[in-house]
């Protein structure tokens, strides 16, 4: 049998999309969801994740969203009714004079935000696919929701100090248990060296007057990348990036200036350039074998996760 093992290499990501292509798809989505009093609102999602999935290119081949507007849609109706039953409740508090009624709110959204992590990463994942080997994810309700109660109670009782910990114990499982096809993801970092990174960040924001801050966000988004690899057959490929904080600081004076000379209107050349400036220098390397792949996941179509992400503004990132 042929030995399709390739030596260590790198693998490029590349980013494809244009402004004007996507203001045209904003500015028919924004106008379609005001029309239709927002109905249209997962459809416009859909349309948006399939642009930017379509035009981000990994070794010669495009990604795939395969979702719908009709999947979001069902998942769109089931966060609506929640949110109504969480304003209804604050209502209540607010006629009866109860405080206790609205802060309990608090409780209630904190509980929603780890169903909605799971629920999101199973239909995201499931829906995207390269070269047609579908993603999938593979965490355990009770398990996810066990680490993340523990890690929130910790993050409170330490006065928000075990912060950092959470982050990078809910990013390891998430991450460990997704996958390509055959190809596992794996993702190994320290909330110790998280803190650290995120003290010496803020501490150097403040003293430098927010000077640091691009510095700081790069130094977050390079710990993210740097610490997640792909495990195939047994080889391990690292994914690296080139970002710099100097580049962030141009990326983002720039962006400012063309968002306040275009009223706005050039916000989506604005998030192409932002999209481009990380893909772009987003890199794979080591023996990963595309060849390798074998399709090993199934279809999953509930979008009430990835829909109440998206209604409470939460980064799968």
């Amino acid at each position: 049998m042929e030995n399709l093992q390739q030596p260590n290499q790198s693998f490029r990501l590349k980013f494809y999309g244009e402004g004007g292509t996507l203001f045209g798809i904003v500015l028919i989505n924004t106008l379609l969801t005001f029309v239709t009093l927002g109905i249209y609102y997962p459809w416009a999602r859909a349309k948006l994740l399939k642009y930017f999935y379509s035009e981000t290119e990994f070794n010669g081949n495009r990604f795939e969203f395969h979702g719908t507007g009709k999947e979001m849609f069902k998942g769109f109706i089931k966060v609506i009714l929640i949110l109504i039953a969480i304003y209804g409740i604050a209502m209540c508090g607010a006629f009866t004079k109860s405080p206790g009624l609205i802060l309990l709110i608090y409780p209630i959204i904190f509980a929603i935000i780890p169903f909605a992590i799971h629920g999101a990463m199973r239909y995201r994942l499931s829906r995207t696919s390269w070269r047609g080997i579908h993603f999938g994810y593979h965490g355990d309700l009770k398990e996810f929701l066990g680490l993340f109660f523990k890690n929130l109670l910790l993050t409170i009782v330490t006065l928000g100090i075990y912060g950092p910990w959470m982050q990078i114990n809910l990013h390891k499982y998430v991450e460990g248990h997704s996958r390509i096809g055959n190809a596992t993801v794996q993702f190994n970092a320290s909330g110790g060296d998280f803190f650290v990174l995120h003290l010496k960040g803020y501490l150097l924001t403040v003293v430098t007057l927010g000077i640091y801050l691009p510095w700081y966000i790069t130094s977050i988004h390079r710990f993210y990348i740097e610490h997640t690899s792909i495990e195939q057959n047994g080889t391990v490929s690292v994914f690296k990036t080139h970002i710099t904080g100097g580049g962030f600081f141009l990326l983002s004076i720039v962006n400012a200036l063309i968002v306040i000379f275009t009223l706005g209107i050039g916000y989506s050349w604005v998030r192409i350039r932002v999209m481009r400036f990380y893909i772009d220098n987003l890199e794979l390397q080591g023996g990963f074998n595309p060849d390798l792949l074998i399709q090993t996941e199934g279809e999953y179509t509930n979008a009430t996760g990835d829909d109440m992400l998206s209604m409470f503004e939460i980064d799968l990132a």
